[in-house]
């Protein structure tokens, strides 16, 4: 059987990054916390906690995170039902993966109300989305916001819209730099804005504008408003959600460097088979609201 007070200190090890902060939470000293996960650790045989700073779970250790989350899942519903049951109240925390993108513009709007109306915490994290999906795969969350259109092994997959960008500047800088229009040498001599080493948005749409690759120079800015607010200072071209950059585009404070040149980015919800059913109302509000503000 699960020791379940171990596996309980080992996710809140690895929700809140030290054993301190989780003895905190969980209302014991540092030391039970410790000995709790040795001694699990000893008796599965594998490291489920990486010690650090912060802490973080193993593999091994995640997937017991999401088992102790779908566990409080399902303590909750049975509490609902049978309340004289001396259950576990501690409040779940929901771990998901989404893109930034999609964090800065319609997600929160999706999970806001699921998360008050289910008393459940969210543990949010952050990729781009060509990779949210290996969250999913490597255990370490139930949910993905994900590009990736083929089911991850154990997950089902559901279509949400697409999700358009426009490769903008101010006009300053467009003016300076494009005044010949986007050809290869102009794109070659303009810094371009990158999010971090696994963006490949500018890249795909050089591609799809010109039909080869471009290299450029680039400034690395890990942030979606940070991406905007470097394009409306006049420090380079990038691809920018039109769901943040309407009304910058209708006052012209930012221009398009090739108009009608969007990129559209598909986007699915994947959710993993074992905790679907009781995570049916949240997949619904992704959904309806994806649906709302994306593109079909």
């Amino acid at each position: 059987m699960i020791d379940y007070p171990a596996a309980r200190a080992v996710a809140m090890v690895a929700q809140t990054g030290s054993f301190e902060a989780a003895a905190k939470a969980l209302a014991v000293t540092p030391s039970a916390i410790s000995q709790r996960i040795k001694q699990l650790e000893d008796r599965l045989g594998v490291v489920l906690i990486a010690r650090g700073t912060p802490c973080t779970a193993t593999r091994k250790g995640a997937a017991l995170c999401r088992h102790i989350e779908q566990v409080g899942l399902l303590e909750k519903e049975l509490a609902a039902e049978l309340p004289a049951l001396e259950l576990n109240q501690d409040r779940v925390t929901l771990s998901v993966a989404t893109n930034a993108d999609s964090l800065a513009t319609w997600f929160l709007k999706a999970v806001a109300p699921f998360g008050e109306k289910s008393d459940v915490l969210f543990n949010i994290a952050l990729d781009d989305q060509e990779h949210t999906a290996d969250w999913l795969a490597r255990g370490r969350v139930v949910a993905a916001v994900t590009s990736f259109k083929n089911p991850v092994p154990g997950c089902r997959v559901i279509p949400l819209g697409k999700l358009r960008y426009h490769a903008t500047a101010s006009p300053a800088f467009v003016k300076r730099y494009f005044a010949k229009g986007v050809t290869a040498k102009t794109l070659s001599e303009a810094p371009g804005l990158i999010f971090n080493q696994k963006d490949r948005l500018q890249h795909r749409w050089i591609r799809q504008v010109l039909g080869r690759a471009v290299a450029f120079p680039a400034h690395w800015l890990p942030a979606t408003q940070s991406f905007v607010d470097a394009a409306l200072l006049g420090m380079g071209w990038g691809m920018n959600p039109a769901l943040l950059i309407r009304e910058h585009l209708a006052t012209r404070r930012l221009v398009e460097l090739a108009p009608g040149a969007v990129l559209d980015v598909p986007l699915y919800w994947q959710v993993s088979r074992v905790a679907a059913d009781r995570l049916s109302a949240l997949t619904q509000n992704v959904v309806t609201t994806a649906r709302k503000e994306l593109l079909a």
